[in-house]
């Protein structure tokens, strides 16, 4: 399995052609909730007392012994799930204890209920060791990329969010060779820290089919870095300066997932003639993104 990455900023050279790749998200996010059905205040239909009567439809007589019918109108009342076993109570200890034995059954499975969901809500996360820092920019390891693109970003972005369920952080830098007035390509880099749900099958299905879903996108599985990872790249530039070249490196290390992505768009205003291949790029992203998760583990 994660808001969703932000797209890659645009160049800056003036009358870029459009047609950039669109950053690939692996965990998308669902649509607020509908509202819940029910009458003005919210509330189901049945919650709203109505009277048919002298008598309230919630004064209904159960008998011991059978089902419970669900209340007209009401849809939200289900039969109960359980079998009604034994003649009704009435009287005597042998009518006493097949209720007894009735009720320990339905508490009994509440329980064990009850236990399933408390193991599965309250697992532990496996973060392992992982903080999320409140500017990642600054944690990011980009230092491969450095020794291409020299001129550094003294304000790259950077935003996050803090929550029981996820700490994220992002970043954005902009990567400038010695001498030129415009960026010559970005950098983007996102980490999440999954503290309520595992992310593995969702990431997994995400990244590993990523060509299926993005057609033109070449996926090739890492190994040696988190516990899988994934480079996904889409190259147009087929060895000349027009085009773009875009590659993302996604790793996931237990409940961890972290993204480094470099995006580049090539027209004829570039003073980039001589821009990095994708085999250099791919390679830089792998050490720099060994290196930043290592820094993030402290």
């Amino acid at each position: 399995m994660s808001t969703p990455p932000q797209s890659p900023q645009q160049p800056e050279q003036p009358e870029q052609s459009s047609g950039a790749p669109a950053q690939p998200s692996a965990y998308p996010y669902p649509n607020p909730q509908s509202p819940a059905p029910g009458g003005p205040m919210g509330f189901p239909p049945a919650a709203q007392a109505t009277q048919t009567g002298p008598q309230s439809v919630y004064a209904q007589p159960t008998l011991i012994g059978q089902p419970v019918q669900p209340q007209p109108g009401n849809p939200y009342v289900q039969p109960a799930p359980y079998p009604v076993v034994g003649p009704s109570p009435t009287g005597g200890g042998a009518g006493r204890a097949v209720l007894w034995a009735v009720v320990g059954a339905v508490v009994a499975s509440a329980a064990w209920a009850a236990g399933v969901f408390l193991t599965a809500s309250g697992a532990d996360a496996d973060l392992r060791g992982y903080a999320a820092p409140t500017n990642l920019c600054t944690s990011t390891d980009y230092s491969s990329f450095k020794a291409e693109y020299t001129a550094e970003d003294t304000a790259p972005s950077h935003n996050g969010i803090k929550d029981d369920a996820l700490d994220e952080g992002l970043c954005n830098i902009s990567l400038k060779k010695s001498g030129s007035s415009y960026s010559d390509a970005y950098l983007y880099t996102q980490l999440d820290l999954h503290k309520k749900t595992d992310p593995a099958p969702e990431f997994t299905a995400s990244w590993k089919n990523y060509g299926d879903s993005h057609k033109g996108y070449d996926v090739e599985s890492v190994s040696g870095i988190g516990d899988e990872a994934y480079l996904v790249s889409d190259d147009t530039t087929t060895g000349s300066t027009s085009g773009s070249l875009y590659a993302t490196l996604a790793v996931r290390d237990g409940w961890v997932t972290y993204t480094m992505s470099y995006s580049a768009y090539y027209t004829s205003y570039d003073t980039d003639t001589d821009p990095p291949k994708l085999a250099e790029v791919s390679a830089w992203l792998k050490t720099d993104t060994r290196a930043t998760l290592r820094d993030l583990r402290g």
